[in-house]
């Protein structure tokens, strides 16, 4: 017989290993093959397969949180919390045995169900545009790229600027170009339309697209551009919607999706475009376009500012792509010192930060100096999302770093006329030749990104190491994660043991312990130390049972990761799950930016190790210190 079994808790620390280490040793017991997954802290280890499930004979979950059950429809499961785990592993495990173990069946979410909850996730109307402007995106790009390939390659100098010849083949290329932007309108609305009604949004989409970029058919020389197209599409798709909702005999129903619906939508979308909607749209985007190609000094500078905070502010978020949308349909008009600016903003975020982590090592954890390097590469192919991790890691001082250096670089830009002929960014786009005014992007760019490192540097602390008042070199809190943890011992030592603890009750416990790690020079302050141990203890006990404790906190206050070990051998009262006293107890020390989990790993390994009551009471029976750390030396 295979039985699988899941263990977690909320926090996601020793029960969830506890609970593991008991189910083995029952199923080894009991002769049965058992593989247990845990997911603890430092995520998920020794997860199940698809194989491993489909041999199972049943499953256990022992979590006190919530465990998906979605992988294993159609199998026996019995869902405990983690304490049946640890105290009741062999009845668990017989209940399988047994059979007497229900299919698990998930329960069906009704359709409004279903939408409500999709409505909850996402604004609809976000979604449909960006569903639009995805599609759109690389008609803009292989036509600008190819347009800026004729125009470098096959381009000659003339008094009234570069003239491909007529006869040239690039004029063939560039001909493809004008073809691919000729799409870009049609493709964003059809698109759109197609979020909004499926396959029957396609074709009106796509022709009220067609007629919103084509103003001959409302008398208008420009036509109404991306914001026609836009409106083009949100109206062919809500107008099909509307009319696949209208119950129709059942003989016509096959023919609805590919003959009525198109029809009906597309003649009724290019009507009102026609005769109601594009020309009032057509005049509004021509003086938009107009404003924006007549934007001079400080009204030109402030458009500067507007795209460089949206581009940075949210890294490939909405913000962002409202402002590369915008800037794409300024290139569809022949408008490219508007994506210019955007160019540069794109690129300055991620290669900033990779900057920022080259010229100043102090400021960056190992695996931070790493990410930095991979930054640095996305930011030159225009990869804005590249900063996301610094972001999401340090907010307060990144977005504003990168934020100020994108509107910086933007402004150059903006100063310096550059133009961007594709709707992408970074200095791929400048190597390819679709930048004008070259050197001003790379000047705009060098100092954005500039601005973007020091700032940070400047906002960020080291990490690196600092003498501490006794002479001795400690680690800084951050660092801590490039010592190498792969036992207990390497955060303990013999000075951090009691094996006689004073104290009768468990704040007196506590304080012995923080005492301990204070006359080591682990903690800068034992208040604060003690105030995040009271704070993790208000949680939930970290009385395992079974005569443990493991006191947990992280705190500013820490200098290093540490654990310190104490024997109350007639036992002291923390509120246990099983109602056992304390005997050994296990402090655990950890600053609170320490960015690594191998204090995690470390509590991971001591909680199995715990299980095993022989190992238990051999603790218990030690003499001194250094037998002690003998007896700890098998925690690995």
């Amino acid at each position: 017989m295979k039985i699988l079994a899941v263990t977690a808790c909320p926090v996601g620390i020793a029960h969830t290993y506890m609970a593991a280490e008991n189910l083995q040793k029952a199923g080894e017991e009991l002769g049965v093959d058992i593989k247990v997954e845990t997911q603890g802290s430092i995520g998920v280890e020794n997860a199940l397969t698809d194989q491993d499930i489909a041999e199972a004979d049943g499953i256990i979950i022992a979590a006190d949180k919530e465990v998906s059950k979605d992988r294993f429809v159609g199998k026996k499961v019995i869902v405990t919390g983690v304490q049946d785990g640890i105290r009741k592993p062999k009845e668990l495990i017989e209940k399988i045995q047994s059979g007497d173990v229900p299919l698990y069946r998930p329960d069906l979410k009704s359709v409004d169900e279903v939408k409500q909850k999709s409505k909850q996730k996402e604004n609809p109307i976000y979604k449909h545009l960006m569903n639009g402007v995805s599609y759109m995106v690389p008609f803009i790009v292989v036509g600008g790229l190819l347009i800026a390939l004729a125009l470098t390659l096959g381009g000659e100098q003339t008094p009234g600027g570069i003239v491909i010849p007529e006869d040239s083949i690039w004029k063939q290329i560039e001909t493809l170009g004008a073809t691919s932007f000729m799409f870009m309108i049609p493709i964003l609305a059809g698109f759109i339309a197609v979020s909004i009604a499926d396959r029957p949004g396609l074709v009106p989409g796509m022709i009220g697209g067609y007629i919103a970029a084509n103003g001959s058919f409302y008398g208008s020389e420009a036509g109404a551009g991306f914001i026609g197209g836009i409106i083009a599409g949100f109206l062919a798709g809500y107008i099909a919607l509307a009319i696949k909702k209208i119950k129709v005999p059942k003989a016509v129903q096959p023919v609805m999706p590919i003959i009525f619906i198109p029809i009906i939508s597309s003649v009724i979308v290019g009507l009102l475009f026609i005769f109601v909607i594009g020309a009032p749209v057509a005049q509004i985007f021509e003086g938009l376009t107009s404003m924006l190609a007549g934007m001079q000094g400080a009204s030109s500078i402030l458009l500067a500012v507007i795209l460089g905070a949206m581009i940075a502010v949210d890294m490939g978020g909405p913000f962002n792509k409202v402002a590369f949308l915008f800037g794409s349909a300024m290139i569809a008009e022949g408008n490219y010192e508007i994506m210019g600016p955007i160019a540069v903003a794109i690129c300055i975020p991620p290669i900033g930060m990779g900057l920022a982590t080259l010229i100043n090592k102090k400021k960056y954890l190992p695996n931070e100096r790493e990410a930095g390097k991979a930054s640095f590469t996305m930011g030159l192919f225009g990869i804005t999302e590249g900063a996301i991790p610094f972001a999401a890691q340090d907010p307060l001082r990144v977005i504003p770093s990168i934020v100020a250096g994108s509107v910086v670089g933007s402004v150059i830009a903006m100063i310096g006329n550059v133009g961007d002929k594709v709707a992408h960014g970074g200095p791929i786009v400048a190597v390819l030749g679709a930048v004008d005014h070259v050197v001003m992007f790379f000047i705009a760019a060098i100092v954005g990104v500039l601005v973007t490192a020091f700032m940070v540097n400047f906002l960020k602390k080291d990490v690196e190491s600092a003498t501490s008042s006794n002479g001795k070199v400690e680690r800084a809190p951050e660092e801590a994660e490039e010592l190498e943890i792969n036992k207990l011992v390497d955060i303990t030592s013999a000075d951090l043991i009691h094996i006689n603890l004073a104290g009768t009750t468990r704040n007196d416990v506590i304080d012995e312990l923080i005492e301990t790690f204070d006359s080591q020079g682990i903690l800068d302050s034992k208040e604060a130390f003690k105030q995040a141990i009271l704070n993790r203890e208000a949680q939930s006990s970290t009385g395992l049972g079974m005569n443990i404790a493991i006191p947990h906190g992280k705190s500013k206050a820490v200098k290093r990761p540490a654990v310190a070990f104490g024997i109350k051998r007639e036992g002291v009262d923390w509120s246990s799950l099983d109602g056992t006293d304390a005997k050994l107890i296990f402090m655990i020390a950890v600053p609170e930016e320490n960015a690594g989990d191998a204090h995690l790993k470390i509590l991971q390994m001591l909680s199995r190790k715990l299980m095993d009551e022989e190992f238990r009471n051999q603790l218990l029976k030690v003499a001194s210190k250094n037998e002690a750390m003998a007896v700890l030396e098998e925690i690995k």
